[in-house]
């Protein structure tokens, strides 16, 4: 089913939730809607559930215009961070649930229900704890409860609401691979929001990324990650260091530096004062011997080694910046704690200072 939402508006008071979004979701997708607590995502996902009301603008499910219909006529299944399962019922007990409370004429029979519910329960894998009370559970098995009981009343979308949130992070890394597998399986609708920029960056085949209730940007992941259209995307979504500088015809001229750092940032359509991003993967560090000087200058504060990678901490009159390197790379420079290098960019992004 696809999901369309034109002109959202939602305000609590004087904080305003939804400011004038306006999205598409296409069949068949799953949607991650990331950005920082308080940017929206949540109410709008609410607002599609049915479970709270825009003050202005539509909703479209499959086509009708849903706004004034409530959250029971929409045909949407929804899974709360904090698994919301009864506890005085068995697993079995909760995934049947919805199908129970259905009105009589639409209620399927009770040797349909025990059917469906085993099949669901062998689809999250956990059949073999239909007897279990949530109490039983570890986390992530509550959460794929919690999921299983969402998809017993064939829901045409399927929200989550931080689905992974309350679980460590080794738990949270399987529980997202698994839902991917069972989203290609199954083809819902899907919409999930989290502030987990590596968990919407690896699940989702289109990320909305949203800061005070309106949407930055909308794109596959790797264009988003690759092409952020503002600073705000850019520092969301991964690990970057921010330089304040100047722009001129000659490139971006960081503060304290004498000369520009980078030529690459000439192609930017604007000049004056600016903000230049930078991953710690895309800056090279190169001894500190005068042999390039589209760079900046610092010396190494901290070394901090990452498995097969090393972060290193560096400092110069730009304030502190991270590189990140491979264990040889970094062993071939031959570098100490206090050190002078100059670090080149292999990728800048330039935008205008707010």
């Amino acid at each position: 089913m696809s999901i369309i939402v034109r002109n959202l508006q939602k305000r609590f008071g004087d904080f305003t939730a939804l400011d004038n979004v306006t999205l598409d979701f296409p069949a068949g997708e799953l949607v991650a809607l990331l950005g920082p607590s308080g940017c929206g995502k949540t109410t709008l996902l609410r607002v599609i559930a049915g479970l709270e009301f825009a003050d202005a603008g539509q909703v479209v499910l499959h086509g009708e215009d849903v706004a004034a219909v409530g959250a029971r006529e929409r045909q949407v299944g929804f899974v709360f961070q904090h698994y919301a399962l009864f506890r005085h019922m068995t697993v079995f007990e909760n995934v049947a649930f919805g199908l129970r409370v259905k009105p009589r004429r639409e209620r399927p029979s009770e040797s349909v229900i025990r059917e469906k519910v085993h099949e669901l329960l062998k689809l999250v894998q956990l059949d073999w704890l239909s007897e279990r009370f949530p109490s039983e559970l570890s986390g992530g098995q509550r959460q794929r409860i919690a999921l299983a009981r969402a998809l017993a009343v064939e829901p045409k979308v399927l929200l989550l609401d931080e689905p992974f949130g309350a679980l460590d992070a080794k738990v949270r890394k399987e529980l997202r691979s698994w839902l991917r597998r069972l989203h290609d399986d199954l083809h819902i609708s899907t919409l999930f929001v989290t502030h987990d920029q590596e968990e919407a960056l690896e699940v989702a085949d289109r990320i909305v990324v949203m800061n005070h209730g309106r949407v930055e940007q909308v794109g596959s992941p790797q264009d988003v990650y690759d092409h952020p259209q503002t600073s705000f995307v850019y520092e969301f979504l991964g690990a970057a260091n921010r330089l304040q500088g100047n722009v001129d015809a000659n490139g971006f001229i960081a503060d304290g530096a004498a000369s520009p750092i980078s030529a690459i940032a000439a192609s930017a359509h604007f000049s004056g004062r600016a903000l230049a991003y930078v991953r710690p993967h895309d800056l090279a560090l190169y001894p500190a011997d005068g042999a390039h000087r589209d760079g900046i200058t610092v010396g190494v504060r901290r070394v901090v080694t990452l498995g097969g990678s090393v972060r290193v901490e560096l400092e110069g009159s730009s304030g502190v910046i991270e590189a990140e390197l491979d264990r040889e790379a970094w062993r071939a420079l031959k570098l100490d704690i206090g050190d002078g290098v100059t670090a080149v960019p292999r990728a800048l992004r330039v935008f205008p200072a707010q």
